[in-house]
């Protein structure tokens, strides 16, 4: 490269990588994190995007120079000069990308073997969804409810299920998602590790109501959600116990 394209091709670069930067740090992309498995995920999400900024910055930039410095004059329709290719850059272009995606394959594979890893404290939930609402059965504790209760620095298993069409259970803030698919159940790990309440929306298309089909995931202190746990077990006994019926006595002749 001759020097007179050096200067240019440097401002060209930094004003592009400028806005590039711009864009990817300024504009707030992700939730906010609730659980291990979202810091697990967002850091890889955040080097890929990192690094398709590199490459977009450095392509549309010499896109850019080259449209600008190399355009052909008004009627020249005439072949540019002939070339034979550049062996050395050629390597490059092409030893970068396989680095490239073999260090996103190992870290992919690192990120999902530690958000997938059973604890031996797990506590297991099961998921029913039907258009267009979300049930959340506690089979320990033999409840049902509406909303979805989790438990504070605890690992939860859920193990879903769909009662007609194709779902997905999706907390953003926990960072990871699962299709509740018919006929099979599947299976979601989350590790809770911040107090709040989260909106829980279905993620895949499912049909005419599908954009109401929300419900909340409460995330409590592990001491408050097993109270609240006892609490509902005894309340829904309390309601499935039938009340005695008053003796009734004969009068007598």
């Amino acid at each position: 490269m001759k020097n007179r394209h050096l200067l240019p091709l440097v401002v060209v670069h930094l004003v592009v990588g400028a806005i590039t930067a711009a864009v990817i740090f300024l504009i707030d992309w992700w939730p906010g994190e609730a659980a291990s498995q979202a810091h697990r995920v967002n850091g890889l999400m955040w080097f890929l995007v990192i690094s398709s900024g590199v490459i977009f910055t450095g392509v549309t930039s010499f896109l850019l120079y080259s449209i600008w410095r190399f355009r052909a004059d008004p009627g020249d329709e005439s072949d540019g000069p002939p070339l034979h290719g550049h062996t050395q850059l050629e390597i490059i272009w092409t030893v970068i990308p396989i680095i490239l995606l073999a260090v996103i394959a190992a870290w992919s594979i690192i990120v999902t073997n530690k958000n997938e890893a059973l604890a031996a404290n797990r506590e297991v939930i099961q998921v029913r969804a039907w258009q267009f609402a979300w049930e959340f059965t506690y089979p320990d504790a033999k409840i049902t409810t509406g909303d979805l209760r989790l438990p504070e620095g605890r690992q939860v298993v859920f193990q879903m299920r769909s009662s007609d069409v194709i779902h997905d259970l999706w907390v953003p803030e926990f960072g990871v998602k699962e299709d509740v698919v018919p006929g099979i159940t599947t299976q979601l790990i989350v590790n809770p590790n911040k107090v709040g309440t989260y909106p829980l929306i279905c993620a895949e298309l499912c049909g005419a109501g599908h954009g109401i089909m929300r419900s909340r995931a409460i995330v409590m202190p592990a001491a408050d959600y097993d109270a609240w746990k006892r609490s509902a077990a005894a309340e829904a006994q309390a309601s499935a116990t039938p009340a005695a019926t008053p003796a009734t006595t004969t009068p007598s002749k």
